[in-house]
């Protein structure tokens, strides 16, 4: 009897050593899961401004781009030698630059030594030319899609989107901004002069492990890879000193799944002026900006001279429960840039209380819902198939996409092609910063969202556009579908057979 005492004391102390020691072990977890560099950036690099792209202008006037997709090598950090890929360069791409009503074309070869492909998020354009997984361009190839500019200015961005592999190429460093203008937008008195008081802001989470990217996700991150240090413009602790009142800061995360919240170290106000497709109808006054991977805005702050102050990203408010704000990178912060100001600045003039008319589509128009419900590696039930239609829509129709996330994580959904209308969220009338044209949304554990599109073709019932989360692991996991769009009574096609991918 003592022995079997014994024997079940043992045990029992096991087991309360084994369960002090797991409890322990996710006590651990979970405190050194957040991040923040917060008053630990030294800001001893000055800010990279991404070149603008050379162009020809053809007789017909026809602007012509030429992109190169090659490996190369950079040293973000003092004798640490990194291997890259970028476009015309070591890593990242020019920034290419067109006007509304031109046509365009862009010259686009693989130096690489595997397939990829140039989405240009954002563009309104045909499915032949949008540079999805069905427009793959081959080792040594060369792809050269050409459309007419037709929609306002904005701040869009192009980079690779290979079926299963999209994350992958872009943390390599394929990605390049593109800008549009147009009349409307150049007649306000807006700060415009590129890399003086108009700067893009490219920004990106990495990991090192020695002199190379480290992209292995780490435990329980289901949101996909989160970096440990923040890239803008692929510069690492980046400063820009700034000799305006106003300064232009056109914001793209262009990060695989963290959400960053922008704001300033001292919590100064901005004017947000543009969203994903363009300008809005009027400037709104923000302290804080949340921006899911793909979103995209344009920012206007005011300096006083010899002043710093750094664009800070803030822990989020994603309605996460307690473990998932920890494990998808909530919970983060981080000195993302020092803006540092020159003893005199040169005036700015007022921003317009009035920016541009919209363009966007109205609920009113139409003529159908369509649900689409995001859990991880599904919408609506199904996995990503090249070879499935999952939407044909008719063109100059306008619909309702009722997006649902059924997670308990973080998702977004990007469609192609198209800039749409956020009509409210859960129920209500959206924030102000979504009431501009989108062609990205954050949609929130629980949450609904319901988007009002407009869809105006060209018509092609064989080549689909994509929809999809661009949290770009869950995109490579499979939480994409298609669409075409036909002339009226038309009918969908058959995808292109030639694809590489799953």
């Amino acid at each position: 009897m003592v022995a079997v005492r014994r024997i079940a004391l043992g045990i029992t102390a096991f087991l309360v050593a084994a369960g002090a020691l797991i409890g322990g072990g996710a006590t651990w977890v979970y405190t050194s899961a957040d991040v923040s560099t917060v008053g630990a950036v030294d800001f001893t690099n000055e800010l990279s401004i991404p070149p603008l792209a050379d162009s020809v202008v053809e007789t017909d006037g026809t602007r012509v781009f030429r992109l190169d997709m090659r490996s190369g090598q950079r040293e973000f950090r003092p004798g640490q030698t990194t291997e890259t890929w970028g476009f015309n360069g070591d890593y990242l791409g020019p920034t290419l630059r067109a006007r509304r009503g031109e046509k365009v074309r862009v010259q686009v070869s693989n130096g690489l030594d595997e397939a990829s492909t140039v989405h240009w998020h954002g563009m309104h354009l045909p499915a032949a030319m949008d540079g999805g997984p069905h427009q793959m361009v081959e080792p040594g190839a060369t792809w050269t899609p050409e459309w007419t500019v037709n929609q306002p200015a904005a701040s869009l961005w192009y980079h690779p989107h290979p079926h299963g592999e999209t994350e992958t190429h872009v943390q390599r460093g394929l990605a390049g901004m593109f800008l549009l203008d147009d009349e409307a937008a150049g007649a306000l008195p807006l700060p415009r002069a590129y890399g003086v008081d108009d700067l893009p802001i490219i920004v990106q989470d990495v990991r090192f492990r020695g002199s190379r990217f480290d992209t292995a996700k780490t435990m329980f991150r289901d949101i996909g890879f989160l970096g440990d240090q923040i890239l803008v413009n692929g510069t690492l602790a980046p400063y820009r000193t700034v000799g305006d009142e106003l300064v232009r800061l056109r914001l793209l995360n262009a990060a695989p799944a963290r959400i960053f919240n922008f704001g300033f170290s001292d919590d100064r106000s901005f004017a947000l002026i543009g969203t994903d497709g363009g300008l809005l109808e009027r400037p709104v006054t923000l302290e804080r900006l949340q921006l899911s991977p793909g979103e995209r805005a344009e920012i206007v702050v005011r300096m006083r001279p010899n002043e710093r102050v750094v664009l800070r990203s803030n822990p989020i408010e994603a309605g996460l429960d307690f473990w998932n704000q920890r494990f998808s990178g909530a919970d983060d912060r981080f000195d993302v840039l020092e803006l540092r100001a020159a003893g005199t600045l040169r005036p700015s003039p007022a921003l317009p209380s009035e920016l541009v008319a919209s363009e966007l589509p109205k609920a009113a128009d139409s003529v159908r819902e369509r649900p689409f419900d995001l859990q991880f590696a599904q919408i609506n039930g199904q996995e990503m198939d090249m070879d499935r239609i999952d939407a044909t829509i008719t063109r100059g129709s306008t619909e309702t996409w009722v997006v649902r996330n059924n997670d308990g994580m973080p998702h977004n959904f990007h469609v192609h092609d198209v800039q749409f209308a956020v009509a409210a969220v859960d129920g209500g009338a959206p924030p102000p910063e979504l009431r501009g044209p989108k062609d990205t949304v954050f949609v929130a554990p629980g949450s609904t969202v319901r988007l009002v599109v407009r869809f105006d073709g060209p018509a092609d019932p064989n080549t689909p556009y994509m929809f999809h989360c661009h949290l770009l692991w869950h995109e490579d996991q499979g939480m994409m579908g298609q669409f075409v769009v036909v002339e009226p009574g038309g009918e969908a096609g058959k995808p292109p057979a030639h694809h590489s991918g799953h």
